[in-house]
């Protein structure tokens, strides 16, 4: 333990010992209780995940830690943190700007690092990122750059379960080359009460990470339920309630000039899909300084949809012009799809499309099949209609699509 933190540890001990604080009375039982100290309660919730005493870490139901600095936690073993009651980041929005842990990738930021070998979050609590400021700053200088709710950096066999995560200022979920984790039984919310919109509150960003599990949960953010981020394998998810989002989404991938990356084998499965931009998607960037990569062995399977503007996507213009599309194709390949069993309503937004699958030439889309699509446009518009272009495609609906012209 870093001598600073031991000395904030014993001087909460000292000071609060009354309103029973980090309750170390119970250190022989391994386990240390925190209580709201009325300012930053980072401090001691660092120096309990440090203290090799602490085996678990307990925010008991009724007690809010507020938490008004930076928390890296990595590197820990063996934590058990019950998170019982609630652990609210201050929305102060100066602070975080120049003080939260940054990431090349995407410019992200973050309020909290959580890391190292067989940990434990859970407990019923909720974590609650103050969002609403962060959404109305947003609002008036889309240059602010917002902390991510949790971030699981450097983090093997991790299980997150059981907890309640509100008012993300942006992602809400970062898994930041991880192995071996699973979230189970979260509920997500992150809506604005003014009429700023909760823009980019992804409910889970997988990057650089292997055997990730998704499942039992409900989310109602306004971007991608779940991403697939570069070099992301092995991933399930399973029976999610998703409202509002952009959609179950492979990607972006190959937005970066010079780097590789990959998705491959994912399982998505049991989806419901509601008042939504996207369903099942895949998105990969063109134009002349992008990266490159491969996209294989992905399953959409089991969706219900209603009201969803694009029930099935791939998109290898993401971001791109038109024009450069053309002339820079992309040089993200996908292969081995499946898109199967899906199902529901969509918003009319594409009037009769349910589906589009739009490739660069040259075979960079393979293998893709098509099974069991069954969502129906607003009566308004008739028929279900299909789309695709530059696609090599299987499967029982590969005729509903016609034709995919696979010519430069």
């Amino acid at each position: 333990m870093r001598p600073a933190l031991v000395r904030v540890y014993a001087l909460a001990a000292t000071v609060y010992t009354a309103f029973a604080s980090p309750a170390l009375e119970h250190r022989a039982s391994g386990i240390c209780t925190l209580s709201a100290s009325g300012s930053d309660d980072a401090p001691a919730f660092l120096a309990s995940a440090s203290d090799a005493s602490c085996s678990t870490i307990t925010i008991p139901s009724g007690t809010t830690l507020s938490i008004r600095s930076k928390m890296n936690m990595t590197g820990l073993t063996g934590k058990h943190i019950n998170l019982q009651g609630t652990i609210k980041f201050n929305p102060d929005l100066d602070y975080w700007t120049d003080n939260a842990f940054t990431f090349d990738f995407q410019d992200q930021t973050a309020f909290w690092l959580l890391g190292g070998k067989n940990l434990l979050l859970d407990g019923g609590g909720t974590l609650d990122g103050s969002g609403q400021a962060w959404y109305d700053e947003f609002a008036k200088d889309d240059s602010v750059v917002r902390p991510i709710l949790l971030t699981l950096f450097q983090a093997t066999n991790v299980t997150v379960q059981n907890i309640n995560m509100i008012n993300g200022p942006e992602w809400i979920n970062f898994v930041n080359e991880g192995q071996d984790v699973t979230f189970r039984n979260i509920t997500i919310s992150a809506v604005s009460t003014s009429k700023n919109a909760a823009k980019n509150t992804d409910g889970w960003d997988i990057f650089r990470s292997d055997n990730v599990v998704i499942e039992d949960s409900t989310i109602n953010n306004g971007d991608d339920c779940v991403s697939f981020k570069p070099n992301s394998t092995n991933i399930l998810v399973s029976n999610l309630s998703c409202n509002g989002s952009h959609g179950i989404s492979v990607g972006s991938l190959g937005q970066y000039a010079g780097e590789y990356d990959i998705v491959q084998n994912v399982l998505a499965t049991n989806i419901r899909m509601s008042n939504a931009q996207n369903g099942a998607r895949i998105k990969a960037w063109a134009g002349k300084n992008v990266g490159s990569g491969i996209v294989k062995n992905i399953t959409f399977t089991g969706f219900v949809e209603t009201n969803v503007d694009n029930p099935v996507v791939i998109d290898q213009c993401y971001e791109t012009s038109d024009s450069d599309c053309a002339k820079y194709p992309s040089n993200t390949y996908i292969q081995d799809i499946w898109f199967d069993d899906i199902s529901g309503t969509s918003s009319g937004k594409e009037k009769a499309v349910v589906a589009s699958l739009s490739c660069s030439p040259d075979g960079r889309c393979s293998n893709v099949n098509v099974n069991g699509i069954t969502v129906t446009p607003p009566s308004k518009y008739g028929d279900a209609s299909f789309e695709c272009q530059n696609v090599e495609l299987s499967g029982d609906d590969a005729s509903l699509f016609g034709t995919c012209d696979t010519t430069d």
